[in-house]
């Protein structure tokens, strides 16, 4: 029997497909191209290791709050129109955050560019989703793709560049030509935004989570020890965010259209796949928060050279996100995540090590076999993560990993912010071998929560299901494969 050949990739299409990606590479290396400027930032706006945190965390953690309203607004508002207005956003927060003044301000900035950010690349899916059609979607998607997983190499090196040439404002600077291009390419190529659709959004839902997750981090950040989780005020916040997020749940369990779906965890796949989407953001991004300093404030390398000291992460994981499909394909998602998880581990226990004077080879060795082994989990979870999810209910299952991929991004960077601020406190002396065995011992909780991971991934089904269609795989991929 012969099968009729793909519907091919018209120009128009890849015209559409491009226009959209000059506006998402901006997006899509800024959370790793800020990396290398934190030391830069630190120092001139006289910042502590969790203010810092902030800079990163604050961004992530809107984007995580935006996505759930982003199918809302495209049916109300249209494709173009909302397109623009995240390209407009994202322009604004950029400019602001080149001209901050404080760490203060310029975390309120980068709240302002999230919002923008966090609209852009799930409009990427969904309006190529529509132009393509299900049966080249995937296609024109891995095209698009390309520069996501492009990302976490070139977001530090051209971080690095840049700041040891005009300084860190131009990393947030260099923004403005890029988006400029963006607008005036989608105002000629993108159709009209059509007819609104009358779409209702879930107002108690925006009542509860958004402020709920916000109490939860901003509480966590004030934790500097131990002994200031019983102080009053911030014990309040953390109580307050628990009881709102714990009040959005028992609502979206009973709400006919929630914000975020908590009905997906009932599968025993879904929800061990959401712990290690969190987890595997916590991994990635705690790093990416931690090495930067280390290779800055005690080894003395400008932001270029540091940039390119973290770029074997980035190659390691487009090496593991390369091999993923094939090895999906071969090996049940448990084998698979456990194995992909312990050479995470192991590319880790390096930095547990950290000394004044370290094997630059080595570290370069272990963060590349760290990114391959998190490349890999990153694929395989996500393809997994769908298989017991009703096809009418994949879009919902889509917002809500997500979600929960950014959550852990800005939640792992928190985290090993106050470890490091911790553990920089307690150290003795002026910097040097006391502040280089704070990062090492940092480094022994980031390996703990990689190791984490191994307790959902014994949860993971031995063999996937055959699907009955090809929309899990398809869309299930990843739009931001090991950086959000």
């Amino acid at each position: 029997m012969q099968t009729s050949p793909p519907e091919r990739l018209d120009r128009k299409l890849l015209v559409l497909a491009g226009t959209l990606l000059i506006g998402a590479i901006a997006s899509l290396l800024d959370s790793t191209i800020v990396s290398v400027a934190l030391n830069d930032i630190g120092e001139e706006l006289d910042a502590s290791e969790t203010a810092l945190s902030w800079v990163n965390t604050s961004y992530l953690l809107t984007l995580a709050l935006v996505t759930p309203l982003v199918g809302w607004a495209v049916d109300r508002f249209g494709d173009k129109r909302m397109w623009m207005f995240a390209l407009v956003v994202f322009l604004a927060g950029s400019v602001l955050c080149g001209l901050a003044w404080s760490v203060e301000s310029l975390i309120a900035f980068r709240v302002v560019k999230g919002i923008g950010g966090g609209m852009v690349l799930p409009m990427v899916q969904a309006i190529l989703a529509e132009a393509a059609g299900p049966k080249r979607f995937g296609r024109v998607m891995s095209l698009v793709g390309i520069p996501g997983q492009l990302a976490p190499i070139m977001g530090p090196v051209a971080g690095g560049l840049i700041i040891d040439a005009a300084g860190w404002r131009w990393i947030f600077f260099v923004n403005v030509p890029v988006i400029l291009l963006a607008l005036a390419l989608a105002w000629k190529v993108l159709p009209s935004s059509g007819e609104r659709r009358g779409t209702r959004v879930d107002r108690v839902g925006m009542l509860l989570l958004p402020p709920g997750m916000v109490a939860l981090v901003y509480g966590f950040s004030r934790v500097r020890d131990v002994s200031q989780l019983t102080d009053p005020f911030t014990l309040g916040v953390l109580l307050a965010g628990l009881a709102l997020v714990a009040g959005f749940c028992v609502h979206s369990a009973r709400s006919a259209d929630p914000l975020l779906d908590v009905r997906l965890f009932r599968s025993r796949v879904f929800s061990t796949s959401s712990a290690l989407i969190l987890l595997h953001g916590v991994a990635i991004y705690g790093t990416l928060f931690v090495l930067p300093l280390y290779y800055t404030r005690v080894l003395g390398h400008d932001s270029s050279t540091t940039g390119w000291l973290l770029a074997p992460q980035g190659l390691g994981m487009l090496i593991g996100i390369s091999l993923a499909g094939a090895l999906t394909d071969r090996y049940d998602p448990r084998t698979l995540i456990l194995g992909s998880t312990v050479v995470a581990a192991l590319g880790t226990i390096a930095f547990t090590q950290l000394a004044e004077h370290p094997d630059d080879l080595l570290l370069g060795l272990s963060l590349c076999v760290r990114g391959l082994g998190l490349g890999v989990i990153g694929v395989a979870v996500i393809t997994t993560a769908y298989r017991d999810v009703p096809a009418d209910r994949i879009a919902r299952g889509t917002v809500l990993i997500a979600v929960g991929q950014r959550v852990g991004a800005s939640f792992g960077t928190a985290v090993v912010a106050l470890l490091l601020s911790v553990g920089l406190t307690a150290a003795p002396g002026e910097a040097g071998a006391g502040d280089a065995a704070a990062y090492g011992d940092t480094f022994w909780w980031v390996l703990g929560l990689v190791a984490l991971m191994l307790l959902p991934a014994l949860l993971m089904p031995r063999k996937p299901r055959e699907p009955e269609t090809g929309v899990e795989r398809e869309e299930g991929q990843p739009a931001e494969s090991g950086h959000h």
